[in-house]
């Protein structure tokens, strides 16, 4: 006897026109990097109008999938096209990942043999960076997948690199200590690794389908296995769609005396026992004590 549930979980944000923003404002101003680095002579503007095409790049791939991911479910993919904004944040974050490693064979030189550029265009375009990477970070700000969370380091970096180039170009207006640049470069540009290591390290937990909190797993699966009638529970699975909707499905044993109207009861108990962990879908089985599980591979026969 199986059991399905679609959760009374809370509505995820669409986030797809806010990645169509990010596309255009970040590969707009691309346009505009690549122009003032070519006049204001400056590698650090240059190198970053490089690395803000590598974002617009994967930004317009991010914002392909999440329209992907709205399909509805057919059946080639039962569950919906969801899990495909992994597969953009596992792009992202490794374009993000090589992107930094060119960052860094663009500065270490720079240390050894530091380059005055124009200050006063670096000061003009470092604003101009903060404000529209700001923006663009801003409305993706809420964003609760993990393609999103991706996206919004690719702008974070961006809003610091420009931060750093704005205060390292009011400094050189005073100073004359073109050092600073690669220093700061190198600095933000491991602080974004961090990051992204991290999410990347996520994205691909739930890319393999594991347990999105094995706190949680361990804790719900002893509050059904507590539930008067329920001997025993099996085949217990959560895993998640796209790091924001999970799934849950298990096997629940029962005796086989309990009669229909105490089953429905029992399925109303534990729906009301899963409600409370925001499932986007749950699949509950009823088994009884005496019949064995249907799934477990079959004994081979003795001769």
């Amino acid at each position: 006897m199986h059991d399905h549930h679609s959760g009374h979980h809370h509505p995820i944000p669409d986030s797809g026109s806010a990645i169509a923003w990010a596309f255009f404002l970040n590969f707009g101003f691309t346009i505009i990097e690549f122009i003032g680095g070519y006049l204001t002579n400056s590698t650090a503007i240059m190198a970053d109008a490089i690395h803000d095409l590598g974002d617009s790049l994967a930004i317009g791939l991010s914002w392909v999938l999440n329209r992907i991911s709205k399909k509805p479910h057919n059946e080639a993919f039962s569950y919906g096209y969801r899990r495909f904004t992994l597969l953009g944040s596992i792009i992202n974050g490794t374009i993000l990942i090589i992107g930094s490693i060119w960052i860094f064979t663009e500065s270490i030189p720079r240390l050894f043999n530091p380059q005055m550029p124009m200050v006063e265009g670096m000061i003009g375009l470092a604003i101009l960076g903060t404000i529209v990477n700001g923006y663009a970070a801003y409305k993706l700000s809420n964003g609760k997948t993990l393609a999103d969370r991706m996206l919004n380091l690719h702008l974070l970096e961006d809003v610091l690199g420009w931060v750093a180039v704005l205060v390292v170009a009011i400094i050189l207006y005073f100073f004359d200590w073109p050092i600073l640049d690669p220093i700061l470069s190198i600095g933000f540009t491991l602080f974004i690794l961090l990051n992204v290591g991290k999410t990347l390290y996520k994205t691909i937990r739930v890319f393999l389908q594991a347990t999105p909190d094995t706190e949680e797993y361990r804790e719900l699966e002893n509050r059904i296995r507590s539930i008067p009638n329920i001997k025993d529970v099996h085949h217990f699975h959560i895993w998640s769609l796209d790091g924001a909707r999970n799934v849950l499905s298990a096997h629940v044993v029962i005796h086989s005396e309990i009669g229909i109207q105490r089953q429905r009861e029992l399925k109303a108990t534990i729906q009301a026992c899963l409600s409370e962990y925001d499932f986007e879908h749950t699949t509950i089985e009823l088994e009884f004590l005496e019949q064995g599980c249907r799934d477990e591979p079959a004994q081979p026969h003795s001769h």
